[in-house]
């Protein structure tokens, strides 16, 4: 709070005047920047919508890098937070899809619906000595051969991923799978 009152040229007691402490100002912050989460153009499908509507959020939250912390440690969801996931629900309820499969869609899109995604663990550094560099390949090859093979081998092997399709490319796997099992009329009871 003294960091925003110095940045708007006043006293933290000034700030109290608007706002009761610090995590009413997060959610309010949260909530001015997720109102610029465009609403997808009408008649889509279901699975457009969606699709739409998330990387919507994607496209705005990738200005505001704070808003992913704040998404995640706010201790209730603020209305905004609120007006998305209700969007994304609409949007399969209009598709035809149960309360059930919705339930289990939204759990499956997790953090995605925003936007972003938790990467898997971050791999250790390798040595820049090119002999010790060499070294770490051989021991990592013999230990870990599956990532190593997928590391040296796939088409973009070397190069930094392309996150906006890696991310496209998990959320259509999700949707597919989550729209081929309303076409085959999933059901809690099936899923057992």
């Amino acid at each position: 709070m003294r960091r925003v009152a110095e940045l708007l040229d006043v006293t933290p007691m000034a700030l109290y005047k608007h706002v009761a402490n610090r995590s009413q100002l997060v959610d309010e912050m949260l909530d001015r920047a997720l109102a610029g989460i465009a609403d997808p153009a009408q008649g889509l499908e279901w699975c457009e919508a969606v699709r739409t509507r998330i990387l919507a959020a994607r496209a705005l939250l990738s200005s505001h890098g704070w808003a992913r912390d704040a998404i995640e440690s706010r201790p209730l969801a603020t209305p905004r937070v609120l007006t998305h996931m209700d969007g994304l629900m609409s949007a399969m309820f209009a598709g035809g899809l149960s309360p059930d499969l919705v339930h289990h869609a939204m759990h499956a899109l997790s953090t995605r619906m925003w936007g972003f995604t938790r990467e898997v663990m971050p791999m250790p550094e390798l040595p820049a000595d090119p002999q010790a560099r060499a070294q770490a390949m051989a021991e990592y090859a013999t230990a870990y051969p599956a990532i190593i093979r997928m590391a040296t081998a796939a088409s973009h092997a070397g190069a930094t991923c392309d996150e906006d399709a890696e991310f496209a490319f998990a959320l259509d796997l999700l949707l597919d799978g989550i729209a081929r099992l309303h076409e085959q009329g999933w059901s809690p009871a099936a899923a057992r």
